[in-house]
């Protein structure tokens, strides 16, 4: 039996960053990796993902080519091809600058590759080796969700896992799950040529929650390809491909893309073997301010927890769970970051701070402004389509959160979620300066309209574009 000071389980981006943190102190470490190397986001998920919809765009702007006085745009078309190499090239260029930058850094000794599993609260079990470690952390990330009856369509059935491995892409395609996921790829594939149905089990778009947000991008996806809400979907075999059954509608696609979300890779590795109280989906509670599992030192990072599985949470939790890991039996409770969420769609989602499923309505006041002929910069783009709905606290007067359903809202999300983040009032954002003519000035006019809700007639007499 091995015996070590810190065990990391998983080589994604939260173990990675604990590493980082770990080999700083000592070189009495383990990582053990099972499958590919390389990160979520890197191999499967953000990066390449992102390379094909930047093909996408620049393919589908011919159709406002004609707009902007430029003709011949119809003769362009796309080698799809060329564009899922194009996409493997930037999935391993980024993948092989972080497997060079960290696991291949590492002596033999101390990364493993493998499946561990759990035996006790301080060793596992990995290649038939047992470990014995003071301090673990779980960073063993996530799968995509599929149905186990859907996998009798073979490589019929695509995830994000496999999509980008395609030589060529389907003619026809179901997406089915309407998150950020599917819709970026949905979208995507549609704007490559592709026919796509986007088929959604819940009642409205989920990457949302507001109900101006979410049927303003329901109104605005719809116009690219068909998208069918509340409905479960079943699939069939054909001999040509797969028959997507929706009530008593048959729908005929080459493939299908699976995008329902990622399982937590939670259930394989005995984790009912440490000795902690486990909840309905079998994760162990543990506090998400210190990433400890119960009081044991062991502790939970990444997409594994699904507290809140994006690449930059996953870091910052891995960094949290290697400083607590380092200083066990004393941890610290860190300040989680202001949420943050984006969709990489045309147009863009933004959604930051509180969520509106969490507001409290009697104590906020909300604001929407539609895009629609009401900024000029995104008129001459001819952008001008989409709604920010933002909310604010009626005591504090504070920005609370919001949604964005618009061109660049990657940009002004990070804005308003660091004015979050600074807990700064509506007043105060509206001091700051707005340059003309830009898309700021939409949420200049959206900040307006809440402080008309907060400010009394005498507050905003001292603001002299609303007295």
């Amino acid at each position: 039996m091995r015996q070590v000071k810190y065990l990391i389980l998983g080589a994604g981006s939260a173990g990675l960053t604990a590493l980082g943190k770990i080999r700083k102190e000592t070189d009495d470490f383990i990582m053990v990796n099972g499958g590919h190397f390389g990160t979520t986001c890197a191999r499967v998920g953000c990066m390449p993902s992102k390379a094909m919809i930047h093909c996408a765009d620049h393919f589908y702007a011919r159709k406002k080519f004609k707009a902007f006085g430029i003709q011949g745009a119809e003769a362009l078309s796309v080698d799809d091809a060329a564009v899922l190499k194009r996409v493997r090239a930037f999935r391993d260029r980024f993948t092989g600058g972080v497997i060079t930058s960290s696991t291949d850094t590492l002596k033999p000794e101390q990364l493993i590759k493998g499946y561990a599993k759990f035996i006790a609260d301080d060793k596992v079990e990995v290649n038939g080796e047992t470990i014995q470690a003071e301090r673990i952390i779980i960073a063993t990330g996530s799968r995509p969700v599929i149905p186990q009856p859907w996998t009798a369509l073979g490589d019929k059935l695509l995830t994000s896992d496999t999509l980008f491995e395609l030589e060529a892409l389907p003619q026809k395609v179901a997406v089915i799950g309407l998150g950020i996921i599917g819709l970026e790829i949905g979208q995507a594939l549609s704007r490559l040529g592709v026919e796509v149905v986007g088929i959604e089990m819940a009642s409205s778009l989920t990457c949302v929650r507001s109900p101006q947000a979410a049927s303003k991008l329901n109104e605005l996806m719809s116009k690219e390809f068909p998208i069918y809400l509340g409905q479960a979907a079943q699939m069939e075999n054909t001999d040509t491909g797969v028959q997507v059954l929706l009530g008593n509608k048959k729908l005929e696609v080459d493939a299908v893309v699976a995008s329902l979300g990622r399982r937590p890779n939670i259930d394989q590795i005995g984790i009912e073997n440490i000795g902690v109280e486990l909840d309905e989906r079998g994760m162990p509670l543990f506090d998400v301010f210190t990433t400890q599992v119960g009081d044991k030192p062991i502790f939970i990072a990444g997409d594994v927890n699904t507290y809140r599985p994006i690449l930059h949470e996953a870091g910052h939790e891995g960094a949290i769970a290697a400083s607590n890991a380092i200083t066990y039996p004393e941890v610290v409770r860190f300040a989680r970051k202001t949420p943050l969420g984006v969709a990489f769609t045309d147009p863009q989602v933004g959604v930051f701070g509180t969520s509106f499923s969490d507001l409290n309505m009697a104590s906020s006041v909300m604001a929407k402004f539609d895009l629609e002929k009401n900024n000029g910069r995104a008129i001459v783009m001819e952008e001008d389509k989409g709604l920010i709905v933002l909310y604010a606290d009626k005591n504090s007067r504070q920005l609370l959160g919001g949604e964005l359903v618009m061109h660049n809202a990657e940009h002004l999300t990070h804005l308003l979620t660091w004015a979050v983040a600074q807990q700064l009032t509506v007043k105060e954002l509206l001091d700051m300066p707005f340059y003309h003519p830009v898309l700021e000035e939409a949420v200049e006019s959206a900040l307006s309209i809440l402080a008309k809700q907060l400010y009394t007639q005498e507050e905003l007499s001292v603001m002299p574009e609303l007295s």
